[in-house]
């Protein structure tokens, strides 16, 4: 679930919270399960609020992280992690941050506006 809001003048979004559940079996160390979800999300919220890759001239303009604009630390939203209890085997926790991150910002702006978001990354003019 995450919490935004549209800026109605410059049609920017701003991420102010965000929670999770993730349900990954018997664990061991819930703040390693906390610390990854948290880095997806972060890695997921760059990608859709800022993630354009740009070509021209046939060629990828952004080449590493000075010319990719990533999520900084002052835009890094309030994040709860709910750890599920559960007796089942241990399972992952790499990836799981990261997919659901985008649809839960796109449906929060859908909630905010009644615009779909129908690309990504997010840029003013789809929310104008």
């Amino acid at each position: 679930m995450a919490e935004i809001s549209v800026d109605r003048k410059s049609h920017t979004v701003q991420v102010h919270g965000v929670v999770a559940a993730v349900d990954c079996g018997r664990y061991v160390n819930p703040e390693t399960i906390r610390a990854q979800i948290e880095g997806g999300i972060v890695y997921g919220l760059s990608a859709a609020l800022k993630g354009e890759i740009t070509i021209a001239n046939g060629r990828v303009e952004q080449s590493n992280f000075n010319d990719y604009d990533l999520l900084r630390i002052n835009e890094t939203p309030q994040t709860e992690v709910h750890i599920v209890q559960s007796t089942d085997g241990p399972g992952g926790i790499g990836e799981p941050g990261t997919p659901p991150i985008a649809p839960a910002v796109c449906n929060a702006i859908f909630a905010a506006t009644g615009k779909p978001v129908c690309r990504l990354p997010l840029r003013a003019e789809d929310l104008a």
